[in-house]
């Protein structure tokens, strides 16, 4: 009864937060005209999005793992996005919500890329993977139209105080899920391809 009653409440939920915008905390809204501009010459961009409000009063927090160390990149709320610049490689991107989940990623210099922040039911609060979005995708008239109804946030001062303060905890999910993510077959890890940016 108990596994019915939390299904109903799990499905209507979902419905009411269908429409939900996140608050932002620990991050800054750009100013009202503020763009996401072209990547600076020799440079590259990542721009991690929100699109589905599933999960909305829980933001989801971006790191780039560097020599098997989380380091912050920013912090996303429901149909939110935020840029990363970043110069051409090979990277590990990690996001945290009640768990954590991984992304590879190529870049190749003086493109643009996306990836899709994908909110999932956990058992206490709301679980997040990220997606890359493919370069047919993120170039369509559709795709860049949408890239208006999301807010642009930017990291601040409060982004790396919270990353600081939180240091334990992130550094035992990437541990722990980190572990279980390679240990799937390498089809089933997500990758951001060098083809992919735009």
């Amino acid at each position: 009864m108990k596994n019915i009653i939390f299904s109903i409440l799990s499905i209507v939920m979902l419905f009411i937060l269908s429409g939900c915008s996140g608050t932002v905390s620990n991050m800054q809204v750009a100013t009202p005209g503020e763009i996401i501009s072209s990547p600076k010459e020799g440079t590259s961009k990542i721009v991690f999005l929100r699109t589905n409000s599933l999960g909305f009063a829980i933001q989801s927090s971006i790191f780039k793992i560097k020599n098997n160390t989380p380091e912050i990149v920013g912090i996303v709320a429901a149909k939110k996005k935020m840029s990363y610049d970043i110069n051409p490689g090979n990277y590990i991107f990690m996001v945290i919500g009640e768990s954590a989940d991984f992304m590879y990623a190529e870049i190749k210099e003086n493109k643009t890329y996306y990836a899709d922040i994908t909110p999932r039911m956990g058992m206490w609060k709301a679980r997040f993977s990220l997606a890359p979005i493919s370069g047919e995708v993120a170039s369509s008239q559709e795709f860049i139209e949408s890239l208006n109804d999301y807010q642009l946030v930017i990291p601040n001062e409060s982004t790396k105080i919270w990353a600081i303060n939180n240091q334990e905890s992130i550094s035992s999910k990437y541990t722990e899920y980190y572990k279980k993510w390679m240990s799937k077959e390498e089809n089933l890890r997500p990758k951001l391809l060098s083809s992919d940016g735009i």
